[in-house]
């Protein structure tokens, strides 16, 4: 069954992420409150789960080095062609580990991407986002609240705590303050805020958090 859910999360987001323009991507101003992590840094940021490129865009304004990875190839061709300027892409499955050096990165950027996988997997992603954070190093992040119900939680069938698969057969995990802490528990939390992000057409309930590596 989790061949299935690789499977039908890679189909949803390839066609989710079909052909659009630099135009077209909405920015919103969640990464300000970490200015001064970002500001900081010397290296290239990795923007995992980069999607539509939202958050490329922001850290590019910002004079930074981006590195955009994602699952889906059609995700990457975009971020290609509407970000001559940045760094690198990457285009690659979490779940068969993240392929980068040991402490490789000062801050990664994990928007919106670490809900979608069964408890064992999220563990060992976030095994592998510790392992290539050089110490003190940040990982700043959004996840799906569990009142984001106008987003599904609390939809289709639960098959882990707090884990739902979705029509279509795709999985979408639903946080609340216990669960950070729980699956965060080899890093530092310097922030955690459940909050209402507005970009998308229905309001979403979602956690911003900011971590650092010990």
């Amino acid at each position: 069954m989790e061949e299935v859910y690789r499977q039908k999360s890679l189909e949803y987001w390839d066609e989710i992420h079909k052909d659009y323009n630099r135009e077209n991507i909405k920015v919103d101003d969640w990464l300000d409150r970490f200015d001064d992590i970002i500001e900081a840094t010397t290296k290239p940021i990795l923007d995992l789960g980069c999607g539509g490129g939202n958050d490329t865009l922001y850290l590019i304004n910002k004079g930074k080095k981006v590195i955009s990875c994602d699952q889906s190839q059609s995700a990457i061709s975009n971020i290609k062609k509407n970000f001559p300027e940045v760094y690198d892409v990457k285009c690659f499955n979490m779940l068969d580990g993240i392929p980068f050096e040991d402490e490789s990165f000062e801050v990664v950027i994990a928007d919106l991407c670490l809900h979608y996988f069964l408890e064992k997997d999220t563990l060992r992603i976030l095994d592998e986002i510790n392992r290539i954070l050089q110490p003190g190093g940040h990982m700043i992040l959004r996840v799906n609240s569990v009142n984001d119900v106008l987003h599904g939680a609390g939809d289709g069938k639960e098959i882990e705590h707090h884990v739902y698969e979705m029509e279509g057969k795709t999985i979408k995990r639903f946080f609340d303050e216990d669960d950070i802490r729980y699956f965060f528990k080899d890093f530092d939390i310097e922030y955690m805020k459940e909050e209402i992000m507005t970009r998308y057409k229905l309001e979403k309930r979602l956690y911003r958090v900011c971590v650092r590596k010990r």
